[in-house]
């Protein structure tokens, strides 16, 4: 039982809190993430014992100094990383600070560590601070992914830090955009809603859920509540047309990602708003041109969509213009967001329980 408990991912926190409850634990001690669900939340107190990997922060600036030979003509970098190389990252800042490369950011959205960045909690970096690329220590492309899915103008390199080679990694902004802004049209017009509660422990979010509901209620939009563990496209095709459109209160990223897998919109809380009026959708914000000061990163200064690199994340389409934020659990982020710093404590559980059972007497 304890190894079990042991190995769950950060999705399943709950369920590891809940075992220890039910040995009758005094004390978890949670070896592996950061504390990004404050120990006040939690059922029983917890200790987080941070891991880490070494890296070899000399061979991380090795590889930025022959990707950038010269630090006068260099962009001004962002070093970030998934939690495991953070102290590599505070490193190799160091050392390349220490050679010349001037104002080195290891950007940061709290509650997460300095230059920590999640599947769906990015920071978005001011145009103010000039940063023209960012160095992503990681093993895989997925977190970073959600760091240039918010800074869609900063060019992404990724340190390997076991191959110990630097790559740089492009994302289809235009392509994700798009799907994104025609899963939200489409359900601008639906008439009945599915609200999916996510049950993988603290993926979910009774506040969040409460909120989502209150909108719909106020837009006299019907709406039925789903407790879910797992999504997929044959699971949700079950419920047939009795649903015209969902959103998720799990994990953002199988919206963004697998989205066009289902065939009803699945949006995520934040596309919720914007299909609702709540909030406008990014290509409703105005485009942003080459050149016009309103980008960041490689499209902060004049020149064509081909000088920008629009495949990484340039201005290459007037529909790419606004922001597409990944701040799912910052304590800035939206109101659409699970950050258990950010908004007063909710009394969602009492009323979820009644919501549920009231739509399973209807």
């Amino acid at each position: 039982m304890a190894a079990e408990l042991a190995s769950l991912p950060r999705g399943l926190h709950f369920f590891r809190l809940s075992g220890c409850v039910a040995l009758a634990a005094d004390v978890l001690v949670h070896y592996g993430h950061s504390c990004l669900v404050p120990v006040t939340s939690s059922l029983l107190p917890v200790l987080y014992v941070f891991v880490e990997i070494r890296v070899d922060a000399q061979r991380l600036a090795d590889a930025v100094r022959a990707a950038f030979p010269d630090p006068a003509d260099a962009p001004r970098l962002a070093i970030a990383g998934t939690v495991q190389f953070i102290s590599a990252v505070h490193a190799a800042r160091e050392i390349l600070s220490h050679d010349g490369y001037q104002g080195i950011v290891v950007p940061q959205a709290k509650p997460l560590s300095a230059g920590e960045v999640l599947g769906c909690t990015a920071p978005a970096l001011k145009r103010s601070e000039g940063v023209g690329a960012v160095v992503f220590v990681a093993d895989g492309r997925f977190h970073l992914e959600a760091f240039m899915i918010a800074n869609p103008g900063v060019k992404a390199y990724r340190f390997d830090p076991f191959l110990g080679v630097l790559v740089l990694e492009e994302y289809d902004h235009v392509g994700m955009k798009q799907a994104r802004k025609e899963a939200v049209l489409a359900a601008r017009k639906a008439k009945s809603w599915g609200v999916i509660l996510g049950t993988l422990g603290r993926q979910g979010s009774v506040k969040v859920l409460d909120r989502v509901v209150e909108h719909l209620e106020e837009k006299g939009l019907e709406h039925t509540v789903v407790l879910m563990s797992e999504l997929s496209p044959a699971r949700m095709e079950l419920f047939g047309d009795s649903v015209d459109a969902w959103v998720q209160i799990a994990c953002p990223r199988l919206s963004i990602d697998w989205g066009e897998g289902f065939k009803k919109p699945m949006l995520t809380t934040f596309e919720f708003d914007v299909a609702l009026g709540y909030v406008p959708g990014w290509w409703e914000k105005g485009s942003r041109e080459c050149g016009s000061g309103d980008a960041t990163g490689c499209c902060s200064g004049s020149g064509t969509s081909t000088d920008c690199g629009c495949s990484n994340g340039g201005c290459a389409d007037k529909d790419f213009g606004g922001e597409y934020p990944m701040d799912y659990y910052s304590q800035d982020g939206g109101d659409w967001n699970s950050c258990y710093m950010k908004k007063k404590p909710s009394t969602g559980e009492r009323k979820l329980r009644v919501r549920i059972g009231n739509y399973s007497n209807s």
